[in-house]
C-alpha cells in the first residue's frame, strides 16, 4: 500500500516529511542537502543558521587544485596518438581539413579541437566488377575486370569525395564499358585482353584524377571475358572453325615456303642457262665469222683451192654422222651401197694403211659426178 493512500503508513513519506496534509516536497531544502554532502565529501565544513536550517559551504583551494591538475592531465593524456609506418593522419581543426600530413610515429592533439583521420597508404587494395557489356560489333560479352589501386593523395581521399571506392566502382565500369564498346569481339575474349586492361586502366586513373579521389591505380586486369552461357555452345563451334581456318592457312604458307623458293631457283637457273647459251652462240657466231673473213681472204689468194678444201670439210663433216650411204649410179638401174660403219671397223681393225685407191676413194667422195661413176666401177 503506497505512503499517500488512505490507511497508508504516512511515517514512509519519501520526501522526509511527516504527516498526511504535507505538501510536494521543497526543491530549495534538497538542493542545500545535496550542496551540504558534496561539502563533507571535499573537506569542507558547514556551519547552521537559525531557523531555516540552512548552512554555507566552503572548499579547500588544495583540494580544488589537485583535482584540477588531474583534469589537465587526464585531458593532455587522453590526446596522445600514434600513426603506424604504413598510415599519413589527416587533421580536422574544428572541422576544416589542415594542408599538412601527420607522419608516422607519436603525435598529441587538442582533444575536442583536432580530430586525426589514419589513413592507409601502402596497402594495395581490389576491387572486382563484372557485368555484361555490348561490342563494337554488337555482341554480347561477359567480362570481369579486377582493379589493384593504393591511396597516393590521403588529404584527397580523406575529403575530396564522400565515398572514394564507391567512385572507384562506378568509374572502373564506366571506363570498361567505353573500351569494350570500341572493341570488336574477337579482340575482347582473345589476343586483344590484354590491350583493353591497360587501356581501361589509364581511362580510370583520368577518371579518378579528375574527381580528385587521391586514388592511384597500379593494375588493371581482366580476368574473364567470355560469351554468355545461352550462346556458348555456338561460341564454341565458331572458335573452333576459326581454329581450323588458322590451320589450314598455316598450312598453305608452309607450302608456299617451300615451293616458291624452288620455283625461283629453277627460273634463275634456266636464265642462267639462257644466258650462257646466248654468250655460247653469240661467241660462236663471232668466231664464225672471223673464220669467214679469213677464209675470205685465202679464196680471193686461191680460190680452186679454198673451194675444193671447202667441199672437201663439208662432206666430211656430214658422212661422219651417217652409216650408210646410198649412191645412185647414171643410166643403170642399179643403187650403190657403201656400208660405212663396216668399212670404218675394218680400218680400224688394220693397223696399216692401204694403198687401194678404190678403197680409199669409197671412204672419201668424189669431186664430181664423173669421179662417183668412176668409183662406182
Amino acid at each position: 500500500m503506497a505512503w499517500n493512500e488512505p490507511g497508508g503508513n504516512k511515517d514512509k513519506d519519501p520526501w522526509g516529511q511527516k504527516g498526511a496534509d504535507q505538501g510536494p516536497p521543497d526543491l530549495d531544502e534538497a538542493f542545500r542537502k545535496l550542496q551540504s554532502q558534496l561539502a563533507g565529501i571535499f573537506g569542507g565544513r558547514t556551519g547552521g543558521s537559525g531557523g531555516g536550517g540552512s548552512g554555507s559551504t566552503s572548499v579547500n583551494p588544495r583540494t580544488l587544485l589537485f583535482v584540477l591538475i588531474g583534469i589537465v592531465v587526464v585531458y593532455a593524456l587522453s590526446g596522445l596518438y600514434q600513426i603506424d609506418q604504413q598510415e599519413r593522419g589527416v587533421v580536422f581543426r574544428f572541422g576544416a581539413v589542415k594542408s599538412d600530413v601527420v607522419m608516422p610515429g607519436l603525435h598529441w592533439y587538442p582533444r575536442f579541437v583536432d580530430t586525426v583521420e589514419p589513413v592507409n597508404v601502402t596497402r594495395v587494395n581490389s576491387i572486382k566488377h563484372q557485368a555484361l557489356m555490348l561490342t563494337k560489333d554488337e555482341n554480347i560479352v561477359d567480362v570481369t575486370l579486377t582493379v589493384q589501386y593504393v591511396i597516393d593523395n590521403p588529404i584527397d581521399f580523406a575529403t575530396k569525395v564522400r565515398d572514394p571506392e564507391s567512385s572507384l566502382e562506378n568509374a572502373a565500369e564506366s571506363a570498361l564499358r567505353h573500351v569494350v564498346g570500341s572493341t570488336e569481339m574477337d579482340n575482347v575474349i582473345t589476343e586483344g585482353r590484354a590491350a583493353i586492361a591497360v587501356e581501361v586502366g589509364e581511362r580510370l586513373q583520368t577518371y579518378l584524377n579528375r574527381y580528385g579521389t587521391g586514388i592511384l591505380v597500379s593494375k588493371a586486369n581482366i580476368d574473364q571475358s567470355v560469351p554468355p552461357k545461352q550462346v556458348q555452345d555456338a561460341f564454341d563451334d565458331v572458335q573452333r572453325a576459326k581454329e581450323d581456318e588458322a590451320r589450314v592457312v598455316n598450312e598453305a604458307t608452309a607450302y608456299r615456303e617451300s615451293v616458291v623458293p624452288e620455283a625461283r631457283g629453277d627460273a634463275q637457273k634456266e636464265i642462267l642457262q639462257a644466258e650462257a647459251y646466248r654468250d655460247q652462240v653469240t661467241a660462236r657466231a663471232e668466231g664464225e665469222a672471223q673464220r669467214f673473213n679469213k677464209l675470205l681472204t685465202e679464196y680471193r689468194n686461191a680460190k680452186q683451192v679454198t673451194r675444193d678444201r671447202l667441199y672437201i670439210d663439208a662432206m666430211e663433216t656430214v658422212l661422219s654422222h651417217s652409216t650408210k650411204i646410198l649412191v645412185d649410179v647414171k643410166g643403170a638401174n642399179n643403187m650403190l651401197y657403201l656400208p660405212l660403219d663396216r668399212l670404218m671397223q675394218q680400218i680400224n681393225a688394220t693397223p696399216a694403211p692401204t694403198t687401194d685407191t678404190n678403197a680409199n676413194a669409197t671412204v672419201v667422195a668424189p669431186n664430181d659426178r664423173a669421179a662417183t661413176r668412176r668409183t662406182s666401177r
